[in-house]
């Protein structure tokens, strides 16, 4: 079965995205990046060295660009200006890349996105010929108004970034997922496999996570279990549950044909 995601027209296999930071070295964002089976790693900009820096290691020679698709991400930016600017570096760092990934937070504190300036930041990074995934709320008008922008996914928040809480709305991010016309990623508080599981068993497109892989006891563990997991999450949602029935039991056997005294 040909299950491919689709992002600005190019298909990947993988639907879990995974981020280069907060590992003890190269070595082991590399080791974790192959556990994954990841095809698009995200960098943020302002705090890894990917060319800026000629004098201190890059994070390209670990990950080469033509192994992987880079997504440049906006993290640590709080206003539209900088999130614009931010990416327009990248652009230029990485030959005129065009992918990117959004994300104007509100407060240092929870790091919860500033929906306003998110917008606005938007709006500006399409016209310039960006292929924006947005990082925003789970707000379903807010996720509608970035796409009718013309973002090119969807990422809205499970939980605050960071957390581990899990999926804490799964009725705003269906409502998410049943109007969107472009993928929908959760981006932000998955903190287990089966975290993963549940967000694609909702119809996620797919995930994007960071801190759940670079922060376990073992990454490198981790990042296959998630790669499990989105899997069978995926697998799941494709197969269509059973439905729910309460206090009406089923038995699992054929109840014809028994035998009787």
């Amino acid at each position: 079965m040909n299950d491919e995601l689709i992002i600005a027209g190019k298909a990947y296999q993988s639907r879990l995205l995974v981020g280069t930071g907060k590992y003890k070295d190269f070595a082991e964002t590399r080791a974790a990046i192959d556990a994954s089976g990841a095809q698009i790693v995200t960098v943020a900009i302002r705090r890894t060295n990917i060319g800026q820096h000629a004098d201190e290691p890059s994070l390209l020679d670990s990950l080469p660009p033509e192994e992987f698709t880079y997504l440049p991400n906006t993290a640590g930016c709080y206003s539209a200006d900088d999130a614009v600017r931010t990416l327009r570096l990248a652009r230029e760092l990485l030959d005129g890349h065009k992918l990117v990934k959004l994300e104007v937070l509100g407060d240092p504190k929870t790091l919860y996105p500033n929906v306003i300036e998110t917008i606005a930041a938007a709006k500006t990074l399409v016209k310039d010929g960006f292929d924006v995934m947005v990082y925003t709320s789970d707000d379903p008008i807010i996720a509608k108004q970035l796409e009718d922008i013309g973002c090119c996914a969807v990422m809205p928040l499970a939980s605050l970034i960071g957390s581990g809480m899990g999926i804490l709305n799964p009725w705003n991010l269906q409502i998410i997922i049943e109007n969107a016309k472009v993928p929908v990623l959760v981006d932000a508080g998955v903190g287990t496999a089966s975290d993963a599981s549940i967000a694609m068993e909702l119809g996620c497109a797919g995930i994007l996570m960071n801190t759940a892989i670079a922060g376990a006891q073992n990454p490198v563990l981790m990042a296959s279990a998630m790669r499990k997991a989105v899997e069978a999450g995926r697998d799941a949602f494709l197969a269509g549950r059973m439905s729910k029935k309460l206090y009406s039991a089923s038995p699992s056997s054929p109840a014809a044909g028994l035998i009787t005294g």
